[in-house]
């Protein structure tokens, strides 16, 4: 019986290369996966899922009001012939994405796999990852270390001008200006190691 994962962490955490990871997993079996990335993210190109240690894929790319249904019908792979979706920047995806997902992995039994933030720069929940907090069959965590201690990064941290941004547009894409740290850096971030 097919599921829906989220797969979630921080900035830095692995997410992408996961993701890219299962995909060629997949496919050096012989089977058929579609990727799937946000239109809002274009840091390496319209469609492209990418991590930072080098390797991309090709992927549909969803803006808010795509239909995840429409993509997978329109996709010249037979839907039979598919054998999982992956979905990169999850956090992204709307409730009503997220209830397509629930559809294909409960109508079609195909198993759905979402790579993605659970929260923002403030600690909110996106819409991607509440919903999928909601209507995932498992929820797991992608762990890496905080940028100043040896602990376990929860909380992703924003800078702007050399200082921690509290305020700000959820949706800001960006790379170097974010670090993975624990709780107690985010509250107080250690400025001498930057």
């Amino acid at each position: 019986m097919a599921q829906l994962f989220f797969r979630y962490g921080t900035m830095n955490s692995g997410k992408s290369v996961e993701l890219l990871k299962v995909a060629h997993n997949y496919r050096e079996s012989g089977k058929i996966v579609i990727l799937f990335t946000s239109s809002l993210d274009t840091r390496s190109g319209k469609g492209k899922i990418s991590s930072r240690i080098g390797i991309s894929d090709s992927a549909i790319d969803l803006s808010p009001t795509s239909s995840v249904c429409d993509e997978i019908n329109n996709n010249p792979d037979h839907i039979s012939n598919v054998s999982c979706i992956l979905v990169d920047e999850s956090q992204f995806l709307t409730e009503k994405q997220v209830e397509e997902l629930v559809s294909v992995v409960d109508i079609l039994n195909i198993p759905v796999i979402c790579y993605g933030l659970k929260n923002d720069f403030m600690n909110n929940l996106f819409e991607g990852s509440e919903a999928l907090l909601k209507y995932a069959d498992k929820i797991e965590e992608i762990k890496t270390v905080c940028k100043f201690c040896n602990r376990k990064a929860t909380m992703n941290l924003r800078m702007v001008d050399g200082r921690p941004a509290r305020k700000g547009e959820q949706l800001q894409i960006g790379d170097s200006e974010y670090y993975s740290v624990c709780r107690e850096h985010w509250y107080s971030p250690n400025m001498k190691k930057l």
